[in-house]
């Protein structure tokens, strides 16, 4: 989240129009992106979760109905949404791909919701 949030600073969108939405887990991201896209409010989403390998295939299960719901909030609304969720097999995993400064998947899904509502 901290690099969607820096992304969108750099940008200097004011802080007036990102709103952060809290929601239980990743899976309810999606659920939570179509209700803000169709709301008619956001100019464009960003779904941003961590989803991390536990000792059964769940997350594979889990990581799957995540991105489909949020793309298909997108596809159904028209509303750019885009997924900085991070798939991974351990906390280290996940961190190593959200760093401050290099390889960030919050930052680069604020990007292509940005580029994808401005230029899109």
């Amino acid at each position: 989240m901290r690099g969607a949030l820096g992304f969108f600073k750099e940008k200097k969108v004011p802080s007036s129009q990102v709103k952060v939405v809290w929601v239980p887990g990743a899976f309810e991201l999606a659920g939570s992106a179509a209700r803000m896209a169709r709301s008619g409010k956001v100019q464009a989403i960003v779904a941003v979760g961590c989803i991390l390998q536990g000792e059964t295939s769940h997350h594979r299960t889990l990581s799957q109905a995540t991105v489909s719901g949020v793309m298909m909030a997108g596809l159904l609304t028209g509303v750019p949404v885009t997924c900085g969720v991070i798939t991974a097999q351990n906390w280290k995993l996940a961190m190593d791909r959200s760093k401050p400064k290099g390889l960030n998947r919050g930052r680069e899904a604020a990007q292509a919701a940005w580029e994808m509502a401005n230029h899109g």
